[in-house]
């Protein structure tokens, strides 16, 4: 199936604006056009939260229900073998990665909710595992957050490995912001890096802290659901869901705090305020914000040279608006943004595929192609 998109490519004026206050560049519209088309690769899906590609151009697809798909030539396959996962609330299978030697280590990432540990309900666990035909094997549960808890949100989850093969992942705050996300000594609200069979790097910045969770990195956190490395730095970015307002993108930094819920650009879902501060000694500033929200989900660098003139420029999906979102990026800010394929459905997930087309994970719809017109 194949569908064109006239995509209005927007421009921003800037409005200039202190950090310290809720005002960032924002848009005045100026208008040029520019044809896609999108492409259906893999239908029927219901929630695509994670999928990667195979060396041989075949797809692992994680549905949120907790099934794991394998699409290759035209055909998906349920794989076996998967540990428990727990579907509560936003909780289920999650996100999934390859180890960046996948061809000689054949080691598979995901992240899902489970109800391992103490405490009643789940909470996110990382394990890893390899494919053997339709079967998961040496399946090693690296992590787990404790303790489980009966609320349905913010999960997480998004991995990714950064150039040294150091392996990093996310997890919500588990709906307890006032408890989870400023304290080390505690699960979620939190970036963790991990060496890729799970123990802890000793430079990960609270080892020495005698009470701390010694896999955190970054904390202060609400709930990521993007994370991609930068393709030329090598800096980890991360987007993180606001309440209402105030998501974020973020470059994530060992030990830092970046200020949920003591400093954000968002309030509660009702209206009232939960903090007074944009802005806290200590805390960090995001690098962008978005207010309204909207919801973003997935992220990658687009690479290569399909799209010459979005070369290096941030895609981020957005499930409340059901677009993907592109910005432009200049030395750590965005400068410019454009709704692609506007209306398509929940945008979940995002990757560059080994062809070095974008491909698009959409709720309800499946895993999408996007092919510039010529």
């Amino acid at each position: 199936m194949r569908n064109y998109f006239l995509l209005t490519i927007v421009f921003f004026s800037m409005i200039f604006s202190c950090k310290n206050d809720n005002t960032q560049a924002r848009v005045e519209v100026k208008t040029t056009t520019f044809q896609v088309d999108h492409e259906v690769i893999v239908d029927n899906l219901d929630i695509p939260w994670g999928f990667v590609f195979l060396p041989d151009g075949s797809m692992l697809i994680t549905e949120k229900e907790g099934i794991l798909y394998h699409f290759k030539n035209g055909k998906t396959t349920q794989i076996s073998g998967l540990p428990e996962v727990k579907l509560q609330g936003q909780g289920g299978l999650l996100d999934i990665e390859l180890h960046p030697d996948y061809e000689n280590t054949g080691w598979i990432y995901m992240t899902y909710a489970s109800p391992e540990g103490p405490g009643n309900g789940a909470n996110t666990a990382l394990m890893r595992c390899k494919l053997d035909g339709t079967s998961l094997t040496n399946v090693e549960v690296l992590y787990k957050a404790e303790p489980n808890s009966r609320r349905g949100q913010h999960f997480g989850s998004r991995i990714e490995f950064d150039n040294d093969g150091l392996l990093y992942f996310s997890i919500g705050d588990r709906g307890n912001r006032d408890v989870n996300p400023q304290n080390i000594e505690r699960d979620g609200g939190k970036v963790y890096r991990l060496l890729d069979n799970g123990r802890i790097p000793p430079s990960n910045p609270f080892v020495r802290d005698r009470n701390a969770k010694k896999a955190i990195f970054s904390y202060g956190h609400r709930n990521i659901q993007g994370m991609i490395k930068h393709p030329e730095t090598g800096d980890i970015w991360t987007h993180e869901h606001g309440p209402r307002g105030g998501d974020e993108i973020n470059i994530v930094e060992a030990g830092l705090n970046y200020g949920w819920p003591k400093i954000s650009y968002g309030i509660n879902y009702s209206g009232t305020k939960f903090t007074d501060y944009t802005a806290m000694p200590g805390m960090e500033q995001p690098l962008h914000h978005w207010t309204p929200s909207i919801a973003p989900s997935g992220m990658c660098f687009i690479t290569g040279d399909r799209y010459p003139e979005w070369e290096g420029n941030l895609l981020v999906g957005s499930l409340k608006f059901q677009y993907v979102n592109r910005c432009v990026i200049r030395d750590k800010k965005v400068i410019a943004e454009e709704k692609l394929l506007s209306g398509i459905g929940r945008v979940r997930s995002l990757k560059m595929g080994p062809d070095g087309y974008i491909y698009v994970g959409v709720e309800n719809l499946g895993i999408v192609k996007i092919i510039p017109k010529k």
